[in-house]
């Protein structure tokens, strides 16, 4: 596309009045979406959970499958299997790492962000990494519901972008 000399985007929208954009779709009817929570921290990801399904149901997505698996470094192997499955519309990760006295916070915290991101790239299933990563107990417990019911938002929309594109 090229804009002529003198020619400008629409100030008031910010939009290019001559291309097609993909509105975001929060439609969740008719999609299939995978959930792997972890179990360790497990207050805090059945609060995450517990937003996710909440979200869901009110996106109007009616089949989920939720998958737990020990803790957060387990769940991009099983998003893998997951997404190889051709199953899903979407996936979920949910969990909790929380900062401890030991290095062991980074290494858990970064693999598995770096496993979620891998499986999306290579699979070409959308995933929502809802693993938060916190200080302590009582910053994941503030955030797990919200988190979780952003995590299923993403997951819809990513889903229906995806479609649209394709």
């Amino acid at each position: 596309m090229s804009f002529k000399p003198g020619t400008s985007v629409p100030a008031a929208t910010g939009k290019c009045a001559d291309i097609r954009e993909i509105e975001p779709d929060l439609n969740g009817q008719g999609l299939r979406v995978g959930i792997v929570m972890a179990r360790f921290n497990k207050t805090v990801g059945e609060g995450l959970l517990s937003g996710c399904c909440q979200e869901l149901r009110r996106l109007g997505v009616t089949d989920t499958t939720l998958v737990t698996v020990p803790g957060a470094l387990e769940i991009p192997l099983t998003l893998q299997t997951l997404a190889q499955s051709r199953k899903f519309d979407a996936l979920v990760a949910l969990g909790c790492v929380i900062r401890g006295e030991t290095y062991h916070f980074e290494i858990v915290a970064n693999e598995s962000a770096r496993g979620v991101t891998e499986v999306q790239l290579t699979t070409g299933v959308p995933i929502a990494n809802a693993v938060l990563t916190t200080e302590n107990d009582g910053q994941a417990e503030v955030r797990m519901h919200q988190k979780g019911m952003e995590a299923a938002q993403c997951a819809v929309e990513m889903a229906r972008l995806l479609k649209a594109v394709r």
